[in-house]
C-alpha cells in the first residue's frame, strides 16, 4: 500500500472515538498530578541530574504511548472493515504510517519549543525568579498551554478541511522561517507588553516576591507579585508560538488525535528541558537556522509537496529531513561557539 494512498483523517474521530480522547485527558492530568504533587510539592532548585532524568522520562513515556498508538492501529486496521486493507501486511504498513506521523510531529514541537525554552531564561532573568521557585511557574504555564494547544488544535482541525487555509498556513509558515533568518531579533521586554500592562490595570502589581505565591494581599487589595507577571507573559509567548508550531504538526498528519497527542506529549517535557539546558543555551546560537529551515520545509509540504506526491510527501522522508535540520544545526552551534569561546579564552 503506498503511503499517499493511505488517508488519516478517518482513523480517530472524535464522535466515535471521544473515549480516546477523554482518556488521554485523565492519563496527562494524572501525570502532571504526580510530577507537582510527589515529585515537585516543595519549592526547591532541579538540579541537572534531576532534570535529565526527567527529561528521559517524558521522552520514554512519549516513546512508550507511540508503540501502543501502533499496535491500537494495528489492530483497528486489521479488524475494522471500512478501511478496506486486504492483508496483514498492509495493515502494518498503515499503523507503522500512524506510528511515523506521531514520532515526525513529536520531534518538529519538540524542536520548535526550543525557541521557548530562551524566552524562559530571558523572563526568569528579567523578573530575577529564584531557581526554586522556576519550576512552579513553569508548570503552571504548561498547564495553560495544554489547553490553549488543544483548542487550537480543535480550530486547526476544522479549518484544515479547507484547502485555500492548508495553502494559507503553508505559505505563512514559509515567510515565517525565512523572516526568523533574515529578521533581526527583537530583544524581549516583558514590562511593555500590552497583556502584562492590562494586568497591571486588573490588579495591581508588586515588585517584591513573596515565596512561590503568584497573589498577595497587601494593606487589604490583592497584589500580583513577579511570578504572576512572568507566568503570564510565558503563556502570551506559547500562544504566539502555537501559531508556528500547530500547523506545522498539521502538515504532516489529517489527523487530530495524533497532532493533539504528540504536541502535548512534546509540551510535557519542556519544564525538564529547560532545567537541563538552562546553562548551555548558549551554545545553540545557529539552532534557529535549523527551526527556520524545518518551517520552511512544512510550510513547502502544505502547500505542495503533498499533492506532488501524490496527496502525501512520504513521512519517513519528512522525519528524515527534520532530523537532518535540526540535528545539523545543534552540530553546528555546538562546534563553532566552543570554538568562539576558546578562541576568546586565549585572548584573554
Amino acid at each position: 500500500m503506498n503511503e499517499g494512498i493511505f488517508y488519516m483523517s478517518q482513523l480517530f474521530p472524535f464522535w466515535g472515538h471521544w473515549h480516546l480522547y477523554a482518556g488521554f485527558a485523565v492519563l496527562i492530568l494524572a501525570l502532571l498530578a504526580v510530577d507537582l504533587g510527589l515529585f515537585h510539592r516543595q519549592a526547591r532548585e532541579v538540579t541537572f541530574k534531576e532534570s535529565l532524568v526527567w527529561t528521559g522520562v517524558w521522552i520514554g513515556l512519549a516513546l512508550l504511548f507511540n508503540y501502543g498508538l501502533y499496535h491500537f492501529s494495528l489492530w483497528k486496521f486489521s479488524s475494522d472493515p471500512s478501511f478496506a486493507l486486504n492483508s496483514g501486511m498492509e495493515a502494518a504498513k498503515a499503523a507503522k504510517q500512524v506510528s511515523l506521523e506521531f514520532l515526525t510531529g513529536y520531534v518538529v514541537e519538540k524542536s520548535l519549543a526550543v525557541d521557548n525554552l530562551f524566552v524562559f531564561v530571558v523572563v526568569f532573568s528579567y523578573f530575577s525568579i529564584p531557581l526554586k521557585y522556576q519550576h512552579r511557574v513553569l508548570f503552571y504555564g504548561i498547564l495553560g498551554a495544554l489547553i490553549f494547544r488543544a483548542i487550537f488544535i480543535a480550530m486547526g482541525s476544522v479549518l484544515m478541511q479547507y484547502k485555500a487555509i492548508v495553502y494559507i498556513f503553508g505559505g505563512f509558515l514559509i515567510f515565517t522561517g525565512i523572516k526568523m533568518v533574515v529578521a533581526a531579533e527583537k530583544k524581549i521586554n516583558p514590562e511593555k507588553n500590552p497583556l502584562v500592562r492590562l494586568l497591571g490595570r486588573i490588579v495591581p502589581l508588586t515588585p517584591e516576591k513573596h515565596g512561590d505565591r503568584f497573589l498577595v494581599k497587601i494593606n487589604g487589595v490583592w497584589h500580583a507579585t513577579p511570578l504572576m507577571v512572568a507566568l503570564v507573559f510565558l503563556e502570551l509567548t506559547d500562544i504566539i508560538f502555537a501559531v508556528d508550531s500547530v500547523p506545522a504538526i498539521f502538515a504532516l498528519t489529517k489527523e487530530p488525535f495524533i497532532v493533539l497527542t504528540s504536541n502535548i506529549f512534546a509540551i510535557l517535557g519542556l519544564r525538564s528541558m529547560y532545567f537541563m539546558l538552562a546553562g548551555v543555551m548558549d551554545r545553540f546560537e545557529y539552532l534557529k537556522y535549523g527551526l527556520a529551515g524545518v518551517l520552511v520545509f512544512v510550510g513547502l509540504k502544505m502547500a505542495w509537496l503533498n499533492e506532488a506526491f501524490g496527496g502525501k510527501f512520504p513521512i519517513s522522508w519528512s522525519l528524515g529531513i527534520i532530523f537532518a535540520l535540526i540535528g545539523g544545526s545543534m552540530a553546528v552551534s555546538w562546534r563553532l561557539t566552543k570554538r568562539k569561546a576558546a578562541m576568546n579564552s586565549g585572548n584573554t
